[in-house]
């Protein structure tokens, strides 16, 4: 597999948490270049930077988002189909699912157009876990 699925721009997609229905939309602009991933966005927790790796040939990706003062959250993600997959951990406790696609790759906005008003408490926490 090329590192040109892992195209740099602007990706969207959504995250959910175990337990709790619904789906959460996140918005990033990714940076892949030779096996490091960088990144900014926003979310309804709020704005956020990413850092970490992929592995073209694997199909694996690993980042941290951390929250503009405020939190980590630690992603593992599987680019496969039109976009990458997969769990996001806040440890010790607090898990989910995301999905997140190039923006415009077969329309999948539609997915993530719906965004939750309230999250779990823990979520919008101001502190560091």
């Amino acid at each position: 597999m090329s590192e040109g699925n892992f195209p740099s721009g602007p990706w969207t997609g959504f995250f959910t948490y175990s337990g709790v229905p619904g789906k959460w939309r996140t918005d990033v602009h990714f940076t892949f270049e030779s096996g490091r991933v960088t990144g900014e966005g926003h979310d309804s927790v709020g704005p956020f930077i990413v850092a970490g790796r992929y592995d073209a040939s694997a199909k694996e990706c690993f980042w941290t988002k951390t929250y503009v003062a405020a939190h980590n959250v630690f992603y593992q993600g599987f680019r496969e189909g039109k976009g990458i997959w997969g769990t996001w951990e806040i440890r010790p406790t607090m898990k989910g699912g995301f999905q997140l696609w190039p923006l415009g790759a077969n329309g999948g906005e539609n997915e993530a157009a719906h965004e939750v008003e309230e999250l779990p408490e823990l979520a919008t926490m101001d502190r560091p876990l």
